[in-house]
């Protein structure tokens, strides 16, 4: 198991080591966004070099897949007699069971299936009820709701996360004014 790491608590730190410190910190985010961004240049110059051939490919699976396939479907009962699948020498090919689903019968529709299931087998009908939390958090200030929400178990709070927002390089180049 991995063991956490315990984080320092920071205490006793003058303006001036706060002002070195975001200097610091906004630095380090400039450089991370500059590089970040060389990355995406380089990336994109990469799928751009491979598309072209990474196309090609997925057509020639499509198509060789889609003739397969219909090789296995044509000849089901003479390959896949005992077996779902099949040895090939370049890899294996077959049939996979998918995972059970119900699917309506021809006529009915699911508005259909539940109504008769309301009727014939109504332990297999779902009724979930949940708070409207949306609701109470629009009416928290109204006056008949407000004094029963501590009475249901709830409170309305709002957490305060701190956060850092460096200026950018655009944001310190100094304003030319119009004025002499």
């Amino acid at each position: 198991m991995a063991k956490r790491v315990k984080k320092t608590v920071v205490t006793g730190i003058t303006r001036e080591q706060a002002e070195q410190a975001f200097a610091d910190y906004a630095a380090a985010d400039a450089e991370v966004q500059t590089i970040n961004a060389k990355m995406d240049v380089e990336i994109t110059k990469i799928r751009t070099k491979y598309a072209s051939r990474l196309a090609d490919l997925d057509a020639v699976k499509e198509d060789t897949f889609t003739m397969i396939q219909a090789y296995a479907t044509e000849n089901r009962e003479e390959l896949f007699a005992k077996k779902k699948s099949i040895e090939s020498a370049h890899g294996t090919f077959g049939f996979r069971v998918g995972m059970p689903r119900l699917k309506t019968l021809r006529g009915f529709t699911w508005a259909a299936v539940l109504t008769l299931c309301r009727e014939l087998l109504p332990e297999y009908i779902r009724t979930t009820e949940d708070v409207a939390k949306d609701k109470l958090l629009a009416d928290r200030a109204n006056e008949e709701i407000a004094p029963i929400l501590p009475r249901i178990g709830v409170q309305v709070v709002q957490d305060e996360t701190f956060f850092i927002e460096p200026k950018k390089e655009s944001d310190n180049e100094p304003r030319h004014s119009t004025a002499s």
